[in-house]
């Protein structure tokens, strides 16, 4: 009985199916960090008569408006701690 020949795997695609392995890994783990991320917590921006004349504005033109009324002696002072307030809608989404 004549032995069938073995076919061993060559050395590239021995890499080639690592690279595969580990790309699958790292879309894994990339999936499960985003879904055990915790829910958004930010409050949207308001849909009060203040605000709504922001809603027709692009992001970085309504900010522009943001440090008159939330400076910290306005009308509706950032708490101690705020992050940055030059990116006002980055974190405060608008109502859709």
């Amino acid at each position: 009985m004549k032995d069938l020949p073995v076919d061993h795997p060559t050395p590239q695609k021995k890499k080639t199916l690592l690279f595969n392995i580990l790309f699958v890994a790292g879309c894994t783990a990339i999936l499960v960090f985003l879904l055990k991320a915790p829910p958004e917590s930010t409050k949207k921006l308001p849909q009060d008569a203040n605000h709504l004349q922001f809603y027709s504005m692009g992001k970085k033109e309504a900010e522009k408006y943001c440090g008159a009324c939330h400076a910290p002696d306005g009308q509706a002072p950032l708490p101690v701690g705020h992050p940055p307030k030059y990116r006002c809608l980055f974190c405060h989404k608008k109502y859709k």
